[in-house]
This record gives C-alpha cells, structure tokens and sequence, in this order.
C-alpha cells in the first residue's frame, strides 16, 4: 500500500508571514513527521513570476521562504523539499494538461473572474493587463500536484477551486489516455484556512497587511500594536466575531488559552492588553525558531545546496514519469514504430529480458534491444524467483517503477527515453 502524498508550496513572491507560517509552514511540517505520509514541499517560483518583475524579489523571497521552512523545523533528509524551476518536467506536465483543459474551466477561475470584474467595473477592456500567465495559473498548480500524484493537498478555503480543477485535469487526461493520476483532495485546517491582517483583510503581500514571519521582537510587538480593532472602551463587552486580533491569537493559541481570551473580551479587557497578550503568544512559539532563521539567511550556499538536493530527489520520480506520460500522449521515437507493427512476413526483433546465474550464485538479469545492445543490468538476487518478479513488474509498470526499484538496478546507460520505449512494447497489445 502506498504511503499518502502530501504536497503544498509557497510563492516567492514577498516575505514570509504569519499567514504563510499558521495556513502552511507550521501544519506542513507537522505534517512532514507523521507516520505513512510521503511529503513533498516547493518553493514556487514559476508562480511568483505571474505577479513578480522584480528578479531580485523573488530570489529574496526564495532565500527567505526556504530558510522558514528549514528554521520551523522542516527536515529536507524526510521529505522532498525543492524549487518548483529546479523540475523541468513541472512545466512540461503544464502544457500536457494544458491540452486537456477547457477553456471554460479556466474561465471560472477567482483570480482570472477578479480582474476582470475589476475592469469592467471601471469601463476598461475586461482582459486589460490580464497575462495568459494569470489565465493558466490554475494549470500551473494542476502540474505541481499532479506531477507527484499528491493524495492531499492544504489549502486555504479560498484556494479550494484550484484542486477541483486539478481533479478535473486528472480525469480529463486519464479519460483520453489510461489511468496516470490520483485525483488529489484539498486538506483544511477550519481554524487558520485563512488569516487577517492588520486591517481585517486576508493577510497577503498584496494588500500590504502582513505581519513578517520573523520580525524582530520589537518590531513585531509594534506590528500587533497596529491591528484594526473598533473604538470600545476598557470595560465595554467585546466580540470576538469578526476581529482580527481574536482570530490571529486563535490560531496559535491552545482551546484553553482561546476561551480565557474570549471570556476576557466578554468583560471589557481593553485592546492594548489584548494586544500585548497576543504579542507574547506568538513570540513564545516564533522566538525559538528566529536564531536558526538568521543562521540560514547568512548562508545562503547551504540553502541551495539543499535545494539542489531536493531538486534531485524530486526529478528521481518526475523524470521517468514524464517519460510515461509522453508515451501515452503519442510523443515516442519513431525507429520504434516498426517494432510495434510488423510486417506478416517478417518478424519484428524485439527487445528482450536475460535471466541468468553468476558464478557466486547469485541471480541477475539483463535487458537488451534487437540487436544485443544493453539497456538496463540488474544487482543480484538470492533467488531466480526475486529477478523474475522484478522483471515483471517493469514489463508491467514500465519506467514508473524505476525510482522504486532503484536498489536492484544498476545505473542507467541509455537514454530513459530510449529505455521507457523498450519496455512498454511488453505491455502492449499483441
């Protein structure tokens, strides 16, 4: 049974805050230590660049996001951590999926309908500086779940659309080429889905009411002192319906801590000391972590050397799985359509598996083409029936299974395309 995948990602496109930290960082890496959950973590700066033309922002922010997730405790040895631009196989998924998507889905995307409610509301031509980059950005996100077959995916409530349109790319393509996805699901924390800002607003970059991940203490203190709240006064019965500053404190505070803090706004507790409460909550969970922020963001070799890593780790999988991919759209070499139709009277050559014994006892086995070329050599085995059945599940699975079988398997030597065109003529029909 195959663990479940946990995929999110962060834009680079600013500096991390609360907002990123509570709705992602902090349950991605909870997440992360979870018995039977894969996780895999990106930083999306191919995304960033839909909104972003400022280069060095975004390797700012990429250098900042990255040194969040590490100093929150996020361990890059348990988990796949990489830079979305690090996979090329992530924008060419992008455009397979963009062949099976309606126009009409796209349409009905939030962001692409709020720019366009924008303009028309102000007379201007509804697509006025509407990029094709904001059109397809739901497509984008399809390819990031979808490339790694993500089971769950945490997300905001505002962001729940995207994954229903990933569901949709999935069936779109496994309808018309065989089944390749796992239609992913949207997992949501109720309590933080969404988190306000200093004005009442979602926290976001965008409308410039953040409040940074690791701002020093005093500059946080500051921040918290700044959040909207009404004009009662000290003594005055408050609500905790629709403020800010109630919100935020839930989302890092314990069920007890939350009730005492609602009991307090029931019996006047004045906004400064509100204020100051919610203050020392947060730097008591955030504190610990600002000293290894720093570290990281004074070394940023390290940061990309890890990165680099992950990219690694993450292309074990996408690598041979594009290969898959692009034999069930069409894209093949074409010396090997002779292979797949024969002549009646001639015989196609066809690649072939040597099972054999070793001198020490040991069992291997071979692939080799036509002409007795070697594609693929595996390690030993302690019985013919262990390489038999490693034989078989690549007859039957193909490259998929190549990340998973990669401790019987000696390196490749040819290409993966080459070697992905081999194997599937096994599984195809007589």
């Amino acid at each position: 049974m195959h663990p479940t995948r946990f995929l999110t990602g962060i834009t680079t496109s600013g500096t991390p805050h609360l907002g990123n930290y509570v709705g992602s960082i902090r349950p991605s890496v909870r997440a992360s230590l979870t018995a039977g959950v894969e996780s895999y973590y990106f930083l999306a700066d191919y995304h960033a660049l839909i909104k972003i033309d400022e280069p060095a922002r975004i390797q700012r922010s990429t250098l900042e996001i990255a040194a969040s997730w590490l100093a929150a405790g996020l361990d890059p040895e348990r988990v796949t951590f990489y830079r979305q631009s690090d996979v090329p196989e992530i924008p060419e998924l992008t455009w397979l999926l963009t062949c099976v998507t309606g126009k009409g889905v796209l349409n009905r995307a939030h962001a692409y309908k709020a720019a366009v409610d924008k303009n028309t509301a102000s007379d201007q031509d509804p697509d006025m500086d509407v990029t094709a980059g904001l059109f397809m950005y739901p497509v984008l996100m399809g390819a990031d779940i979808l490339m790694f077959n993500a089971h769950k995916v945490p997300v905001g409530r505002d962001q729940i659309q995207h994954i229903e349109m990933a569901r949709d790319m999935a069936n779109s393509f496994n309808h018309r080429y065989g089944e390749h996805f796992v239609p992913p699901q949207a997992a949501i924390e109720e309590s933080v889905a969404t988190l306000p800002g200093l004005d009442g607003r979602k926290m976001s970059k965008s409308y410039d009411n953040t409040i940074p991940l690791f701002a020093p203490r005093e500059q946080l203190k500051k921040l918290i002192a700044g959040i909207v709240t009404d004009s009662r006064a000290p003594g005055e019965a408050k609500d905790t319906e629709g403020s800010a500053l109630f919100q935020i404190y839930q989302a890092f505070a314990s069920d007890d801590e939350t009730q005492a803090l609602r009991t307090a706004y029931a019996e006047g507790i004045a906004w400064g000391e509100a204020k100051q409460i919610l203050f020392e909550r947060i730097d008591r969970e955030i504190a610990p972590m600002r000293e290894a922020y720093l570290a990281l963001m004074n070394n940023p070799a390290k940061i990309e050397t890890i990165l680099l890593a992950g990219a690694a780790k993450a292309r074990q999988q996408a690598t041979p799985f594009m290969a898959t991919l692009r034999h069930a759209v069409g894209l093949r070499r074409l010396a090997d359509q002779a292979t797949v139709a024969p002549t009646k009277s001639v015989k196609a050559a066809l690649p072939s598996f040597k099972q054999y014994r070793e001198a020490d006892g040991q069992f291997r086995f071979k692939l080799v083409d036509a002409q007795g070329r070697l594609l693929l050599q595996s390690c030993a085995f302690e019985s013919p029936k262990l390489a038999a059945q490693t034989i078989a599940r690549l007859q039957r699975e193909g490259t998929a299974v190549l990340g998973e079988l990669a401790h019987a398997l000696e390196p490749l030597t040819v290409d993966l395309a080459e070697l992905d065109a081999a194997l599937t003529l096994f599984s195809a029909p007589a």
